[in-house]
């Protein structure tokens, strides 16, 4: 019964902190390698992430400016933008959200899937339907 008992706590301890929220190491979807830190913070039911650190990667500057984004982020650097934003939990999932690519300065619709037991995000940008679109696999560094 005791063995029970901690199972079911266990098992409800492990879901209460699967969440989004922390710092996550970005793996891009074309290549392959870490190539930025990202915090993910919740206000009001709203994730949003924001850029911590750009990790060196040939052809990458870590302090690298977001020269294609638009309007007001046009020239700001990288590290510290807000590039996930408007994205609430429905059930296991979390949708509703948009992020921007720094490299494009393009925003797409996005949603967002924890696996791996909360240490691994599954991120899709997409244009109007998740099926055009790409996933990255972001692996979590920190709560």
């Amino acid at each position: 019964m005791k063995r029970l008992f901690f199972a079911v706590l266990l098992l409800f301890s492990c879901g209460a902190h699967a969440s989004p929220e922390g710092l996550w190491r970005v793996i891009g979807d074309k290549s392959g390698v870490p190539e930025a830190l990202v915090r993910i913070s919740v206000h009001d039911g709203v994730y949003e992430g924001k850029i911590v650190k750009v990790f060196p990667r040939p052809g990458i500057d870590p302090d690298a400016l977001c020269e294609s984004c638009p309007g007001e982020l046009k020239n700001r650097p990288v590290a510290g933008l807000t590039i996930l934003t408007g994205m609430r939990q429905e059930g296991d999932e979390y949708k509703g959200g948009e992020i921007l690519d720094p490299d494009s300065g393009e925003t797409y619709h996005c949603s967002m899937n924890l696996s791996g037991e909360g240490s691994r995000l599954l991120l899709r940008g997409y244009v109007l339907i998740p099926l055009f679109g790409r996933t990255e696999t972001w692996i979590r560094e920190a709560p």
